[in-house]
């Protein structure tokens, strides 16, 4: 069971640019670990350290299904771009988000990007061609780093639909 605190829309730091990492320390490992478990428990497949209230460059993901191995990644400082190789077109995808529990709209994203992080001994990492589940999550990750969610994205028709459920978080969090 993890102890971190999964923060929910309208809270301030999920609209905040999260700060580069400028050394990845021993602590910062255990955060990243803290964050996978944080993450199962929800449960989802991607977290970005400002859904726990700390606004840095880092993210974690694990797309695999309940009845695979899990992989679960660790990224610091992730930068992404789309795959500039072949056709790459934009693919709807209903996405969903543990910071804006029960809202659901399709987004459209790059299905394929080229990937740019530090692993978890601070060694600068690329992977080329990630594309479907793994690569719609890491970009919806590294959205929360720059303070974009994925509601931001969504169609109009999804805004209106979902309007009343945005409200009531908000206001909820305001309570607090």
């Amino acid at each position: 069971m993890s102890r971190l605190d999964i923060r929910i829309y309208g809270d301030d730091v999920l609209r905040k640019k999260a700060e580069p990492i400028k050394q990845i320390t021993p602590e910062l490992v255990d955060l990243a670990r803290e964050m996978l478990q944080a993450m199962y428990d929800a449960p989802g497949i991607g977290l970005a350290a400002p859904q726990v209230g700390v606004p840095i460059r880092l993210i974690v993901v694990d797309v695999a299904k309940e009845d695979e191995t899990p992989e679960p990644r660790i990224y610091f400082n992730p930068e992404i771009a789309p795959e500039e190789e072949g056709e790459n077109p934009l693919i709807p995808y209903e996405e969903g988000c543990l910071s804006v529990p029960d809202v659901y709209g399709d987004v459209m994203r790059p299905d394929r990007i080229r990937l740019k992080a530090q692993n978890e001994k601070g060694e600068w990492i690329e992977e080329r061609n990630v594309c479907g589940l793994l690569s719609r999550c890491i970009q919806h990750e590294v959205d929360h780093l720059e303070g974009k969610l994925f509601v931001d994205l969504i169609s109009a028709e999804d805004k209106a639909k979902n309007q009343a459920a945005l409200r009531k978080l908000a206001a909820d969090q305001k309570k607090k």
